[in-house]
């Protein structure tokens, strides 16, 4: 080839060269400013910093909940998915095997999913919150604090973490179309409670079951408190001349069991309680409680810790120890439920983008 045709052709390839970047500009900008997505376990915004965070919305694909953070006083709006990982976390022992976290997970799924739905912001101090990171509504902890409480163990646990979020992602128990009130609670009596013996509401799928895993799990299954008649009549509001041993013919009675074995109604100096009502005035783990005079001090053996509605976490843990799948663990606590996705409830809530 002679020098002038080989100036000719390659003229003839550099403007060919040219005309592609003027028709394809993009092609060149996708390679040198490559766009870096936030993954879902990490992604962070602020209601301060994005006012439009006012409740939980979803952004893309990603659904943000507006938690308030009581330490540092504010509001952190959380990727749906990195808050549950927060609050199985706090919640759960990360000990647990991995079929009773996500046996978790998806119950803490499904309570703020329901909350949002409801659009239910009771006990949140501020108004741009949906829940608050406390046993007020679900303990939330973040990723720093677990690496400040895991140290050398955190790339294990958070790994194990990460393997239950995402092997549930996006799940939530449902029951007739609708996300669940997915109580849960520590450690049975050896049975869970139905709805209405402790909160005075029938709730159809919040039935009481056997749950005879936690009496040889659980270190909180047996615990026995002390206090005295007088300490004893000042937290129930009893008078002071009102005895309450069981020599003087009134004492504590026991009126009515549970099916899940709880006390439900007993007589304490002639007046009439609810086991819950005891329970939270004595601030003891469980409303089955045995009790026995020391003189003049009163011995309390609780059995069970919590309120002993719906899902048993030592209970889990237990089904999860003889090879039951998360599954169903979720729907031997919560009777008759289902599995849904979360994104459905969103988008009828109009917050899909």
């Amino acid at each position: 080839m002679d020098s002038k045709k080989a100036i000719r052709l390659a003229l003839l390839c550099l403007s060919s060269f040219v005309a592609v970047l003027i028709a394809a500009p993009s092609l060149i900008w996708k390679q040198s400013a490559p766009v870096s997505m936030p993954s879902p376990i990490t992604a962070n915004r602020t209601a301060e910093s994005d006012p439009s965070l006012s409740s939980a919305r979803v952004q893309g694909s990603l659904l943000y909940v507006p938690v308030y953070l009581t330490k540092e006083k504010k509001v952190e709006s959380l990727p749906l998915e990195t808050y549950v990982r927060g609050v199985l976390a706090a919640e759960m022992p990360i000990e647990f095997e991995l079929e009773a976290l996500k046996a978790q997970a998806m119950a803490a799924r499904t309570y703020i999913i329901r909350k949002q739905v409801e659009q239910d912001m009771s006990n949140v101090p501020p108004s741009e919150a949906l829940v608050t990171d406390t046993i007020n509504h679900q303990v939330y902890v973040s990723d720093l604090e677990l690496k400040a409480r895991w140290g050398s163990m955190y790339e294990m646990n958070s790994d194990k973490l990460d393997q239950a979020i995402r092997e549930t992602e996006g799940i939530i128990l449902t029951y007739d179309g609708k996300p669940i009130e997915a109580n849960f609670f520590s450690t049975s009596n050896g049975y869970t409670e139905n709805s209405e013996d402790y909160w005075n509401t029938y709730i159809p799928y919040l039935r009481s079951v056997p749950s005879p895993w936690d009496r040889t799990l659980s270190p909180r299954f047996k615990e026995t408190v002390e206090l005295s008649a007088s300490a004893l009549r000042s937290k129930l509001g009893l008078s002071s001349s009102l005895s309450v041993s069981t020599g003087s013919g009134s004492g504590l009675q026991i009126i009515e069991l549970s099916q899940g074995h709880r006390i439900k109604k007993l007589r304490i100096a002639g007046k009439a309680f609810s086991g819950r009502e005891v329970r939270e005035k004595l601030g003891l783990n469980s409303s089955q409680f045995q009790w026995n005079w020391q003189g003049d001090r009163l011995q309390i053996t609780t059995f069970g810790y919590g309120h002993g509605v719906g899902m048993s976490q030592w209970g889990a843990q237990g089904m999860a120890l003889e090879g039951r799948r998360s599954e169903e663990i979720v729907k031997y606590f919560y009777t008759g439920i289902e599995l849904g996705e979360a994104v459905n409830f969103v988008k009828g809530n109009n917050l899909k983008k």
